[in-house]
């Protein structure tokens, strides 16, 4: 019996050994890795749910700009968690569609102009502080340049600014009225929710990676206007 306990205790002894040596082998150095602190997004941008009278057009887009912190799991540093701040803007275009966000009544004005004086070009523009958080994944932590990515997580901004911006005023015939340089702004955030929310995920590989974003609570006020949701698909360029 005695023989058995000593045997079974100098085999317990060396694989624990083993297992120290292995795990000092396999250590992964993260001390100089580019995790992603850096973070460049542009794409498109789309309000759902929205009436007829909401008549988007062109190329809708955001850019957004965030620096993050990332921290590893020590358990399996393929997973981290991420989070930071930046700037984020949304550039709404609209077709032959007046929004005055300035105006003096309980909700906010779509107005067609098919048949008076419009803009050729008018778009409104929310730019928002916010604060995103991911939970990430990267197949080789140890070098996140040449690694297969994703990440799921959530964003909250605080809206800094809206305007609308409508250039080269023109007739109902398309004639330009002041010339194709003239502008017009307006400035208030009187009709959007001054906080959003949205659930965010993208997927890559290196730098690179295809972004998606959904914003879960209206981007109107409840009451201003219909309720629409900002669903966002980009590409994120990432590194440092």
């Amino acid at each position: 019996m005695k023989k058995t306990l000593l045997v079974l205790l100098s085999l317990s002894a060396s694989f624990l050994a083993l297992s120290q040596t292995t795990d000092t082998k396999n250590k992964i150095d993260l001390s100089n890795r580019a995790a992603d602190h850096f973070m460049i997004q542009y794409g498109a941008d789309s309000w759902t749910n929205r009436p007829d009278s909401v008549r988007t057009s062109g190329f809708s887009r955001h850019f957004n700009i965030y620096f993050m912190l990332d921290k590893p799991f020590k358990t399996n540093p393929k997973y981290s968690i991420a989070y930071g701040i930046g700037i984020g803007s949304s550039n709404m275009f609209f077709k032959n569609t007046n929004v005055d966000i300035n105006a003096n009544t309980a909700k906010l004005p779509f107005t067609n102009v098919d048949s008076a004086n419009h803009f050729s070009k008018y778009k409104v523009t929310n730019i928002y502080a916010e604060i995103p958080v991911e939970l990430r994944y990267f197949s080789d932590p140890a070098n996140p340049g040449q690694s297969w990515k994703a990440a799921l997580g959530i964003k909250v901004g605080t809206l800094l600014k809206t305007y609308s911006k409508g250039k080269n005023l023109v007739t109902k015939s398309g004639a330009s009225v002041y010339g194709t340089s003239y502008i017009e702004k307006e400035s208030s955030k009187r009709f959007f929710n001054g906080t959003m929310l949205a659930l965010t995920g993208r997927v890559g590989y290196g730098i690179f990676s295809i972004d998606a974003g959904y914003q879960f609570n209206g981007v109107l006020k409840d009451g201003v206007g219909a309720s629409m949701n900002k669903f966002s698909l980009g590409v994120t360029i990432s590194g440092l």
